[in-house]
């Protein structure tokens, strides 16, 4: 029989050759919005399997109406949009695309740290409204990151090529705090684990790159920033929930630390009065932090081969929920 495949979105044509060689019946979703979770499960339920990404919410209300679906790949490495649990109780397998974007988003929030550190969103401003007037020697200072200590909130793969970034660029000092420590990242970056506390005391940049889950959402919040230093510069490039946006706001307001630079918003998409925009110590990006032509080739190449591969020999290569097919 044929299999038939929903693509809920227009993804780059490196993954949608490979299923179309394999004669799957596409349906492609072609508006530039997303379907709604209505029209999800209306489409989904015509269908064996379904290749999905972070806009699109697989809740167990969708999984409950398409618990029919053979296999669902994730065209994104973060995977909350999905119940897996609840995927894993029907049997679904959940595949996603890990260490596609790694080299992608640590170029963003290395780019962030230093645009963030030079005011350079905001400087940028003052020429486009006119106001770019004489030299001031005392005027739009920022800050060297020379010898400074980065402090990573998850040491995976991408925090991994940040710090690498950060290290050979500006001989930062690293430390990092995981749940459980990551020992060949310790011996490449002569990173050394800290707890949650110390990683907020010591740490003159933070950057964030761990899952959102209940126990990281909203973890930098008032009390976090508090406990910061009035210097340091908060960098989310993971999920916009993991930090509170009112509190961040405050915290920069208030002189709690430095500034922020994020490529994530809490919520998305941020509203275009939000006065985060407006500080001249932030910069914001809206959610691209794999928007790489090779980032997002990779990543359709790899959510389209979790369903080939399903389909040939029934394996999944990068899979969420691999005791599926271990049962």
């Amino acid at each position: 029989m044929e299999k038939k495949i929903l693509v809920t979105r227009l993804y780059p044509r490196a993954g949608i050759r490979l299923l179309e060689k394999e004669n799957f019946h596409l349906t492609l979703w072609k508006n530039e919005r997303p379907m709604t979770s209505m029209e999800l499960i209306e489409s989904a339920i015509q269908h064996h399997a379904l290749l999905c990404t972070l806009t699109d919410r697989i809740d167990q209300h969708f999984l409950t109406q398409c618990r029919h679906l053979e296999i669902i790949s994730q065209f994104a490495v973060g995977y909350d949009n999905i119940d897996v649990a609840a995927a894993t109780s029907l049997g679904i397998p959940v595949g996603f695309t890990p260490d596609a974007m790694s080299e992608a988003t640590a170029d963003i929030a290395f780019g962030l740290m230093i645009a963030v550190a030079r005011k350079m969103f905001f400087l940028h401003k003052t020429i486009i409204n006119g106001q770019w007037g004489h030299f001031k020697p005392t005027g739009n200072l920022g800050c060297e990151l020379k010898n400074k200590t980065l402090g990573i909130f998850g040491l995976g793969r991408i925090g991994v090529k940040m710090a690498l970034r950060c290290k050979h660029a500006y001989d930062m000092n690293i430390i990092y705090h995981n749940r459980n420590r990551n020992r060949a990242a310790e011996k490449l970056l002569d990173a050394v684990h800290v707890d949650y506390e110390d990683l907020l005391a010591q740490s003159d940049v933070l950057s964030v790159h761990c899952a959102l889950t209940a126990e990281t959402r909203e973890r930098f919040n008032r009390s976090a920033f508090k406990r910061m230093k009035p210097s340091a510069i908060f960098i989310n490039t993971a999920r916009g929930p993991v930090h509170h946006e009112k509190d961040l706001t405050l915290a920069i307001q208030t002189g709690d630390i430095w500034g922020a630079g994020l490529d994530v918003t809490n919520p998305e998409p941020m509203q275009p009065d939000n006065p985060l925009l407006f500080m001249e110590n932030v910069c914001v990006l809206p959610h691209v932090g794999s928007g790489t032509k090779e980032a997002r080739d990779q990543m359709s190449v790899m959510a389209a081969m979790n369903i080939i591969e399903f389909y040939r020999n029934g394996r999944v290569p990068h899979m969420v929920n691999p005791e599926v097919l271990k049962s």
